[in-house]
């Protein structure tokens, strides 16, 4: 199995960047590179962290995360159990770099 390339996300509209890590979720990928990101159940019920996709792919880790078919559809994704599949851009206005 071949490894993952390390995906970046690029957070708008504060500009923060973290690098997807292999089997973890974005919202993991990011606290653990010291970027908060609005979150709370962290399974993909409560939607605390949902947020716009604005370009690239994810994969889920759960079946069906708690979006609707049409929210998908608009680019809405939960980062709490969604993981990077490309380069990302995702609107996340409460956003915070946890290093300052």
């Amino acid at each position: 199995m071949s490894a993952t390339p390390p995906f970046t996300i690029l957070v708008q509209p504060s500009g923060l960047r973290f690098e997807q890590r292999p089997g973890l979720s974005l919202l993991q990928s990011a606290l653990a590179q010291m970027v908060r990101l609005p979150n709370s159940c962290r399974n993909g019920t409560c939607r605390t962290c949902m947020c716009k996709l604005s370009a690239g792919t994810v994969d889920y880790q759960i079946e069906w995360p708690g979006l609707t078919r049409e929210e998908k559809e608009e680019g809405w994704i939960l980062p709490c159990v969604a993981e990077a599949r490309s380069d990302l851009v995702i609107e996340a206005p409460d956003a915070m770099d946890l290093k300052t």
